[in-house]
């Protein structure tokens, strides 16, 4: 089983797809309700043009860490190792909710290293008090879901897809047990850019966000895309927290749209 040797743990990974060096890469980051097992609807689409690498964050699924490791505050230093160790000097990132806090440390350390950016519910922890206001708004919504629900799958996903909604509680269960209090410390951990650090990235940006998400709210998305100096914004309706989950086939679509576009560009300009 793939296992790189980053610092203190054994990072889980998987690459699928042209073998490294032959295509471009597309690199996965999940959210904190899944692992390497979420991108299975991404992985057999994108893979047939892109390099596919799928990895566990530490802390969750098989790349296990111990009790006081430095969970989240290690996130895009791991994304840098997985990299290295994979000989992957460019790629393409793909982030879901937590993933965006990983994705978006590692592109405002490494920015060279980052063709383009996918930001799918999730503003990757940027601190603003306007992003605080929206937040705040938000928990009066996520006050009122059912605790049959999963918020991060939704109330829709379990009404009109409860076999989808089932399959993502258990993927999210093969995780260890983490308290809400402590994913919020993860996260803090993770990093919390300011408007002004973001807005100094040059690369493209996708945000895509569920218009029913009662995590991420599409308001703050739309707060987080004006921070940057190039970025768009795409909705998906009828769908919660996790459009990729639930609307594989749109966000499929919107994340290959965008790749092929940005790759044209750059061909254009070269």
């Amino acid at each position: 089983m793939p296992f790189a040797p980053i610092g203190d743990i054994q990072l889980y990974y998987e690459v699928h797809g042209p073998a490294l060096g032959t295509a471009p890469v597309i690199v996965f980051a999940h959210g904190a309700g899944g692992n390497h097992l979420s991108w299975w609807q991404q992985v057999p689409y994108f893979s047939r043009h892109y390099t596919c690498v799928t990895f566990d964050h530490r802390g969750f699924g098989q790349s296990i860490e111990a009790a006081d490791g430095p969970g989240g505050a290690a996130f895009a230093d791991d994304l840098r190792a997985l990299l290295d160790h994979l000989g992957i000097e460019r790629t393409a990132l793909v982030a879901q909710s937590m993933g965006g806090w990983t994705c978006l440390g590692f592109t405002l350390r490494q920015p060279q290293r980052v063709e383009s950016l996918v930001m799918c519910d999730t503003h990757g922890g940027i601190t603003s008090p306007e992003l605080t206001e929206a937040w705040n708004i938000l928990l009066e919504a996520l006050g009122k879901l059912s605790p049959d629900v999963n918020p991060a799958a939704g109330s829709r996903m379990l009404s009109e897809q409860p076999a989808l909604h089932f399959l993502y509680t258990q993927i999210s269960a093969l995780n260890p047990p983490r308290s809400l209090a402590g994913l919020g410390a993860l996260l803090a951990a993770a990093g919390a850019p300011s408007p002004a650090q973001v807005a100094g990235l040059a690369l493209p940006v996708l945000f895509i966000a569920g218009e029913e998400d009662v995590l991420i709210s599409p308001r703050m998305l739309e707060i987080a895309t004006t921070y940057f100096a190039d970025a768009r914004l795409k909705h998906v309706p009828a769908a919660g927290h996790s459009v990729y989950f639930e609307r594989p086939e749109i966000f499929n679509q919107l994340v290959a749209a965008f790749l092929s576009e940005q790759r044209a560009t750059r061909r254009s300009h070269t």
